[in-house]
């Protein structure tokens, strides 16, 4: 009953639901996309340094930009939305495998685990990839990617 009084339609997925599709890519893609602008701005090098003194080619540190840049546009604006978050969670990925190893099992000073945020922003990005871009998207609902 619930859903026929939020959509108006049974057979079509809530309205709160594609609300809350759009709220997950809102948020993740801002977020992030925030960490990108940083770099823009400051600068990439210190990327490339972690890169370089991780034994891979600096080149790679280059990536960042899709990672933060790229793919949290595509995730706000819901186009090729599952692989977009699929690149940010990657990228969630090796950044932590890059700079906060020693952090995985550490609280901070006040009781919280060192690497919350990034482990929030990595399941959210799971999320949405699982989820799609939902109704409110560029790519609507039904695309392959979305």
């Amino acid at each position: 009953m619930a859903d026929v009084l939020l959509t108006g339609n049974r057979y079509q997925a809530p309205v709160a639901q594609e609300i809350a599709k759009l709220l997950l890519r809102l948020v993740l893609g801002v977020l992030i996309l925030l960490h990108g602008i940083s770099k823009i701005e400051g600068g990439i090098g210190p990327i490339l340094d972690v890169v370089g003194k991780a034994g891979l080619p600096q080149a790679i540190g280059y990536l960042v930009y899709i990672g933060e840049v790229l793919a949290p546009i595509l995730v706000i604006v819901g186009l090729w939305t599952r692989a977009a978050a699929i690149v940010v969670a990657i990228d969630l990925i090796v950044a932590v495998l890059l700079v906060h190893v020693p952090q995985l099992l550490q609280l901070d000073d006040t009781g919280g685990w060192a690497l919350e945020l990034q482990g929030l922003y990595l399941i959210v990005a799971i999320c949405v990839a699982l989820l799609g871009a939902g109704r409110y998207s560029l790519g609507g609902r039904y695309g392959r990617w979305n």
